[in-house]
């Protein structure tokens, strides 16, 4: 039996857990919170900072294959301890800085968003004056779920900006694009399979609701996924997979205008908008990268039927409680244990499968307002 180190405890080590366990693997996290979801069901744990190196040493002692559940591990540290992870820690060092995460994507065949490097006030009036409003600003490392990014719209907004510096971060250009799409692959080297790729709907930042159907060329309401534009994404992201060499799991966000499509950002590791695929999908995100880790052939992914995944924060938990009560079939409500619940803290999701935006915005999105 195989043990599974993995580098964080949250929502995402807890359903990569699940899994390992389906597949009869032992699993141990490492994260620095003595409540962390992760440690619920985990064989073993460790309680240590990311950056402690003996701990991080420990781990890869205790385990026969390591992962990581996040990107904010420190990636230069990881470096040392790379034998041990199966996935390579390159992935993790190419995104956890967005500047550098742009220019790979560029060098590897994908079309990011302008930007403008920036870390002074100089700096940054010099790229607002070459970029013009509105353009986003984004802190180059630690920035997620709206956290290190600012709209800017006029002279007015640029304190907001300057305050993070001297922080390194970037200017964007602010695409008005159709929508979000994004695609999650695992890859074990020869072989790269990719999940249905799902239209994402954000809120203040954070992804709210994933919708996924499969495309055709007479749309259902709430997609703008034709049959073309799926073959290119799916296209364009494993050709990036396989250029730049990546094993294991990648989700890529893109922003789509008209048939246009922009790299915005990417994660090395199971994503928000991939939950989506644990009853909306025959296998899942979670199990696909298990397989990946434990030697194991992987199985081609494929939609069981329409889909919504809906994020519940903070403010939603009572009512998601509420709803897993109720039993409704084919709702599948996630709480991931979290002890601390805070408005806009990512508690679970619901999938609603055999399920379309149209009727979502009819039966449930008012018990979430």
């Amino acid at each position: 039996m195989k043990t599974i180190g993995i580098i964080g405890g949250g929502q995402l080590g807890l359903m990569i857990i699940e899994q390992a366990k389906i597949l009869g693997a032992k699993t141990i996290c490492l994260d620095p919170t003595a409540d962390s979801p992760a440690f619920k069901i985990s064989d073993e744990h460790i309680i240590a900072a990311f950056d402690d190196e003996q701990a991080l040493e420990e781990l890869c002692r205790r385990s026969d294959i390591v992962t990581y559940e996040f990107e904010n591990v420190p990636g230069d540290l990881l470096k040392s301890l790379k034998e041990h992870i199966k996935q390579g820690v390159r992935p993790l060092l190419d995104s956890q800085d967005r500047a550098r995460e742009k220019n790979n994507a560029r060098e590897n065949g994908l079309t990011p968003v302008n930007f403008i490097e920036v870390d002074d006030v100089n700096s940054l009036n010099e790229g607002v004056k070459k970029m013009g409003y509105p353009c986003i600003f984004k802190t180059r490392r630690l920035g997620y779920d709206g956290h290190g990014q600012v709209v800017l719209k006029s002279d007015a907004d640029l304190e907001k900006a300057a305050a993070y510096l001297p922080t390194p971060a970037v200017l964007e250009e602010f695409i008005p694009f159709d929508f979000e799409a994004s695609i999650v692959m695992v890859s074990d080297g020869e072989k790269i399979i990719n999940f249905p790729i799902g239209q994402n709907i954000h809120t203040g930042g954070i992804l709210d609701l994933c919708i996924v159907t499969e495309p055709s060329e007479n749309t259902p309401v709430g997609t703008g996924l034709t049959p073309a534009l799926t073959k290119k994404i799916e296209t364009l992201g494993k050709e990036f997979m396989q250029k730049c060499g990546y094993k294991g799991i990648l989700t890529i966000e893109l922003f789509i205008k008209g048939d246009k499509i922009y790299f915005n950002e990417m994660a090395p590791r199971p994503h928000n908008s991939g939950h989506y695929t644990i009853e909306g999908c025959n296998t899942n995100q979670f199990m696909e990268l298990c397989r990946f880790l434990l030697d194991m052939d992987l199985q081609e992914p494929k939609l069981v039927a329409p889909t919504i995944m809906k994020n519940i924060l903070g403010q939603d938990l009572e009512v998601a409680k509420q709803i897993e009560k109720e039993n409704h079939p084919n709702v599948h409500v996630h709480i991931y244990g979290k002890t601390e619940s805070k408005p806009k803290r990512k508690m679970g999701h619901i999938t609603f499968v055999g399920m379309n935006l149209e009727e979502y915005n009819q039966k449930w999105k008012h018990r979430f307002v």
